[in-house]
């Protein structure tokens, strides 16, 4: 599904022509008010409305290609910290302060993901508090509603495991006076249970398994779902061995439905023409020229003419002890073939030309970019990825493990799966412990799911790191990052809560641990 981006403009359009296939001159004769004067009270009242409203929440997910001040986009927020990316810009303090871990509430990419998630739960909120009154296929609004759950639920899943306690807002706000405005933090205990609780709706709303337009389809829902399972047994929720088995199940049931798979191909993680299909289970949706993928400007090397776009960033690059860290012979380190580049044409179409550095291939838009006698559009339209099949089935083996006492040969399968694309080799299951296997599945996800807004989240509820140097796991507090120096303390387990909304409402206070207060 490639929406376009929904405003004020567009609603009003829309209500405008449903209403006029339903008898506008009629309807103005009745109400006897100026139809541009929309409010929820009068807008949420036909099928059409419906849909342009839950267009509007996907519409807000996009906030992972908006920018964060000069030369940065927000995805980058995620990166930083990890220990695998760096930046070849210094012009951005913000940017720079996440890598150098001494942010604080005043960063904007803190403030951005705040506000942005936010908006979509916002959006939510309007849509399951308004869709259930209008007049419509009952199939449909089911399917309106499911994906609101979802989405609802994908907002505060960010939003619990970045800040902790936030605010559980599940009704629609309709003016900066409402009160709830203002409502202070809620226990993360209760964000969990209302995630849980929304996705199970989501479950249950009669969602197909699979959306090649790419709306929430039930495979996206049960994805999330085991992912939240997973994060509810580690820190900080510590639910431990029930929680594992939850999430082992429920990635089991999206592996048993055979619905999804991985590509043959690691190109065909950026292939447009693939998207929302094979391992593409949740992305973000773009549109070229309608709804730009912006974030192709700020992976490129930092101006080092390699494609069509006139500005060249470099805001986030792999470290190279990161890419030193994969295993010999492992495809994904494969020059433009892998998740990585060392080279590529002159003005993105000319000569091949050597880049001395790796630089992430895994979102690299070759039609927006170029290629080898082709010149680029400078225009994306490439999704970016949120739910891969490949954490799935990283997800399942994890979790069947830590629920037992060793690997199935189902979680073997599972990690072998992502090994043998790579061309590595996986021991048999009578090969492995269950500490052995834990470490082999960790080694796999940071280095299967890097770069994809992943690796920071398992940092925390592991409450471990990827020490490259010694390719082992080490305690999260005290490690240190390889590019910055600096080390990992127990405040970093959170990001700080934006220091403007603190100001604006003091229900919020105190800070988070560790950061100045307001």
């Amino acid at each position: 599904m490639k929406f376009c981006k929904i405003n004020s403009l567009y609603i009003l359009l829309v209500c405008a022509f449903a209403v006029s296939a339903t008898g506008c001159k009629k309807w103005l004769v009745e109400e006897d008010k100026d139809p541009s004067n929309l409010s929820p009270d009068n807008y949420y009242t036909l099928p059409g409305h419906a849909d342009a409203a839950i267009a509007a929440a996907y519409e807000r997910t996009r906030f992972f290609a908006e920018g964060a001040g000069i030369f940065a986009n927000n995805f980058s927020m995620l990166e930083m910290p990890t220990g695998t990316a760096k930046t070849e810009t210094g012009q951005n303090t913000d940017l720079n302060n996440l890598l150098g871990l001494s942010y604080n509430g005043d960063n904007v990419f803190v403030l951005n993901w705040w506000t942005s998630l936010y908006r979509v739960i916002a959006q939510t909120n309007l849509v399951l508090d308004k869709v259930p009154g209008i007049v419509m296929d009952d199939a449909r609004k089911k399917s309106v509603l499911g994906e609101a759950h979802f989405l609802r639920a994908w907002s505060y899943f960010y939003l619990v495991r970045l800040y902790g306690d936030v605010p559980l807002m599940t009704t629609s706000v309709l003016s900066a006076t409402d009160a709830s405005v203002y409502t202070g933090r809620t226990l993360k205990d209760s964000v969990y249970m209302q995630i849980v609780a929304d996705l199970k709706d989501a479950e249950g709303s009669g969602l197909p398994w699979t959306d090649n337009s790419g709306r929430v389809s039930l495979g996206a829902v049960k994805s999330l779902l085991a992912e939240v399972y997973l994060t509810m047994a580690g820190y900080p929720m510590n639910k431990g061995k029930a929680y594992y088995q939850l999430a082992a199940d429920k990635a089991k049931e999206v592996i048993d439905s055979k619905k999804f798979t991985l590509f043959a191909d690691y190109n065909s993680l950026h292939d447009e023409k693939q998207e929302n299909t094979g391992e593409q289970i949740f992305e973000i949706q773009f549109l070229g020229g309608v709804a730009n993928n912006n974030n192709q400007a700020n992976l490129l090397p930092n101006f080092k003419n390699v494609s069509a776009y006139g500005t060249e960033v470099g805001s986030t690059t792999p470290t190279l002890q990161f890419y030193n860290s994969f295993e010999p012979g492992d495809k994904r380190t494969i020059d433009r073939q892998g998740f990585f580049y060392k080279s590529y044409y002159d003005g993105g179409f000319d000569t091949l030309k050597q880049l001395g550095a790796p630089y992430i291939y895994k979102h690299f838009d070759i039609g927006a970019n170029g290629t080898a006698g082709v010149t680029g559009t400078a225009i994306s339209g490439l999704n970016w990825m949120n739910i891969r099949y490949a954490q799935v089935l990283l997800t399942y083996a994890e979790a069947q493990n830590e629920a037992g006492t060793l690997p199935n040969q189902d979680a073997v399968n599972a990690l072998k799966s992502i090994r043998d694309r790579a061309g590595l080799i996986t021991g048999l299951l009578g090969s492995y412990t269950q500490a052995s296997f834990r470490d082999a599945v960790w080694k796999e996800r940071w280095h299967e799911l890097c770069y994809e807004g992943i690796t920071w989240f398992d940092m925390v509820r592991l409450k471990k790191a990827y020490n490259e140097t010694n390719n082992n796991f080490e305690e999260f507090e005290g490690h240190k990052l390889p590019e910055s120096g600096q080390t990992l303390t127990k405040k970093h387990l959170l990001f700080p809560l934006p220091t403007l909304e603190m100001q604006n409402n003091p229900k919020l206070r105190p800070q988070n641990d560790g950061y100045p207060g307001v």
